[in-house]
């Protein structure tokens, strides 16, 4: 729900046309604060997958998410990046040797048809260059959610200094490109110290720990699915702040993409808390596990 809001701190209070910018501030200092906070930094191969896992749910993801908010409606821009679900849902049949379901498959139909519902109507004018930045930044989290899924967090290390390492590489990959193109804005204002504060420590910090918390409880698909919070949290906001109004149809779609999530969820059978499993994940995967609901 944090996410939805994005869209809408870009256009009202930040700087326009600085996506990069804007991906750095929001990146790098949560991460760096975190990182003091938890005093560990990584070792060992957590040097390069923090890296890698960084670049995907961070650097570029915020980047690529910031340029759709600036060339799309908020409704719009996350309507495409409800393709999510349909990548992860795919990796982790191949990386987590989750097994494909037709609840899954239907819901994933269910969520964009009703995200589809929901920003319908003249008003979303649809820039390519927006449409691209979408399905990108889906792709790059979709990927980096599965990767994260897979590895973990190496023992010892808490989610705070695990969350911190990746926010901190995200924001060092955007720090070259920001100061090569965009450059350092030449004041700001109070309206943009607002923003980038919020994207920072609400829109980041608090956010990414929460994301990554739910992603050690819960199996990827259902994490992803919860991604169609988004665009309703994007719609309600224009509607209270912009004035906005909202159609029967849009209505519709939003109880349709509450139910693609509640589907998820009810069909998704894992256990309630963490396991070693997904905390530390072993070399191999074994070829087959029976694991008993946890009420």
């Amino acid at each position: 729900m944090v996410w939805g809001s994005t869209y809408l701190v870009t256009t009202e209070l930040l700087p326009p046309d600085r996506p990069l910018l804007a991906a750095l501030l929001r990146a790098l200092p949560a991460g760096l604060l975190l990182v003091l906070f938890a005093r560990a930094l990584p070792s060992g191969v957590w040097w390069w997958r923090s890296l890698v896992l960084g670049s995907l749910n961070i650097g570029a993801f915020l980047y690529l998410l910031h340029v759709a908010a600036y060339l799309l409606p908020g409704g719009v821009a996350a309507l495409v990046m409800a393709v999510q679900p349909v990548i992860v849902m795919l990796l982790a049949a191949l990386l987590l040797g989750d097994r494909l379901r037709l609840t899954h498959l239907l819901a994933c139909l269910l969520g964009a048809s009703g995200v589809g519902l929901l920003v319908a109507g003249p008003e979303a004018a649809l820039n390519p260059v927006g449409i691209l930045a979408g399905l990108a930044a889906a792709v790059s989290m979709g990927t980096g959610l599965v990767l994260t899924k897979r590895w973990g967090r190496p023992e010892g290390v808490s989610l705070l200094g695990a969350t911190g390492w990746q926010l901190t590489a995200g924001g060092l990959v955007l720090l070259p490109p920001t100061l090569a193109v965009e450059g350092l804005p030449a004041g700001l204002g109070a309206a943009h110290l607002a923003g980038y504060g919020y994207l920072g420590l609400v829109g980041a910090l608090l956010s990414y720990v929460l994301w990554f918390r739910g992603l050690e409880r819960l199996p990827a698909l259902a994490v992803s699915f919860l991604s169609f919070a988004s665009p309703l949290t994007a719609t309600l906001l224009g509607y209270l702040v912009l004035g906005e109004t909202l159609s029967p149809v849009q209505g519709l779609g939003a109880l349709a993409a509450i139910g693609a999530v509640l589907l998820v969820q009810l069909t998704s059978h894992r256990p309630a808390g963490p396991t070693r499993d997904t905390l530390h994940p072993p070399r191999s995967r074994p070829a087959e596990t029976h694991e008993e609901p946890v009420s």
